[in-house]
């Protein structure tokens, strides 16, 4: 009995460790533009039902209760939540952010499109409106050569200024998913489609629950630094907790070696 109370505690050191390795990675993010903190899910592991509800304990009688033991915790998952995040003015023409729900759309290496949160684009030597590390922002919008004057509507519309005149050049679109917690992160700012997420729904910003832009402005990240130092306090007072637990179970093997 004591051998198993010693994997139960080892699991809940798991358990504890991997939390605190979600709060470390929402506390480094706390500056990552558009980051949206995760919060770890746990669940009991099986149990051993030693005596069922219900089972007839002698003559007519029947377990009122029964007897189940626990074998442990584990995380299930990892949720992100995604709360806004508050707007950062910034000034720059290229720099957007969204009020509400939905993400940018990008093209990804392998050609398929990946989503983000992180408007923090810059034009490449094309004149493409691109992410910090080259990824084209879809639909594809090319600024020519020589535009002054950028200006990008709460609807997404893209314009320029060149020789004097004012040239539409674009529309960008936003995605909003039925589950966005279904989302997988893939590092880069980039989130990617799954079944759990359901299939994007794009179209015009502002239109069909999906959020406005902001010209020249960022989203902060949502992680909130006092919450996350709480959070690390009681995962490391339940991972004490769970070593004086593998502490007082072999102090027990011992007495029972030594005295028995």
């Amino acid at each position: 009995m004591t051998t198993a109370a010693l994997h139960v505690a080892r699991t809940g050191l798991d358990a504890q460790s991997e939390r605190m390795r979600v709060i470390a990675n929402n506390l480094a993010n706390v500056n990552t533009t558009g980051f949206k903190r995760d919060r770890a899910s746990f669940e009991t592991l099986a149990y051993q039902a030693v005596t069922q509800p219900g089972a007839t304990s002698a003559a007519e009688n029947k377990y009122a209760t029964g007897l189940s033991l626990g074998t442990g915790v584990a995380i299930t998952s990892t949720e992100r939540i995604d709360t806004q995040g508050s707007l950062q003015t910034t000034g720059n023409s290229l720099d957007l952010a969204i009020q509400g729900n939905g993400y940018f759309q990008v093209l990804m290496p392998d050609g398929t499109t990946g989503y983000t949160r992180a408007g923090n684009f810059t034009l490449s030597s094309e004149g493409k409106i691109v992410t910090a590390d080259g990824k084209a922002v879809q639909p594809e919008i090319t600024v020519p050569q020589g535009a002054t004057n950028v200006t990008i509507g709460s609807d997404g519309t893209v314009s320029a200024t060149a020789n004097g005149a004012t040239t539409e050049l674009g529309k960008l679109e936003t995605a909003r998913f039925t589950n966005p917690a279904g989302l997988q992160n893939v590092g880069d700012n980039i989130l990617v489609e799954t079944a759990a997420s359901g299939n994007p729904q794009t179209g015009t910003p502002g239109e069909d629950g999906r959020g406005n832009l902001k010209q020249g402005a960022l989203e902060a990240s949502n992680v909130n630094v006092v919450e996350e130092l709480v959070d690390m306090i009681e995962t490391q007072r339940a991972y004490e907790v769970n070593s004086k637990m593998v502490k007082s179970t072999d102090e027990m093997l011992q007495y029972v070696n030594q005295q028995l």
